[in-house]
């Protein structure tokens, strides 16, 4: 048996925390009045970057809006829910699909917590988000970067 030490691959999360919250209620309080059942649009994006050796940052945006017939917003609300990553004795290309598919999964949630949270702290019924496939948006963002 050998001394040696093979290096272990790991994977931890070393901080989540909220990057940044905003919420607009432009038409407020006229805008409680209304009867009308606004239609609400998510929007989500996942950005990543090296921090420092064996250190990322990963991040889910989730903007959500709600407007009526007329065009009125109703509320805007931006949630960015970021975490700190330590991946190491990974490959490269092992690191991409961590930071792609598994960060945002594990922030996700959060995001989605913050979202019903704040848009409940404004006067509003909650928002509920569905679960999302971070694995096939990232496959489906990887064709499209191939081509």
């Amino acid at each position: 048996m050998s001394n040696e030490q093979v290096a272990q691959p790991t994977f931890s999360v070393e901080k989540l925390y909220v990057k940044d919250l905003s919420l607009e209620v432009p038409h407020a309080p006229a805008i409680f009045l209304e009867q009308e059942t606004p239609e609400v649009d998510m929007r989500i994006t996942t950005e990543n970057a090296k921090v420092e050796e064996n250190f990322y940052e990963c991040s889910v945006t989730v903007t959500v809006t709600a407007k009526l017939n007329d065009g009125r917003v109703v509320f805007l609300n931006e949630v960015t829910q970021a975490g700190i990553f330590h991946v190491s004795n990974v490959s490269e290309e092992d690191v991409k699909l961590l930071l792609g598919v598994a960060c945002p999964n594990i922030l996700f949630p959060y995001a989605r917590e913050a979202v019903s949270t704040t848009v409940t702290r404004a006067g509003f019924p909650p928002v509920l988000l569905a679960p999302i496939n971070f694995d096939a948006m990232y496959h489906q963002a990887q064709e499209q970067q191939a081509q």
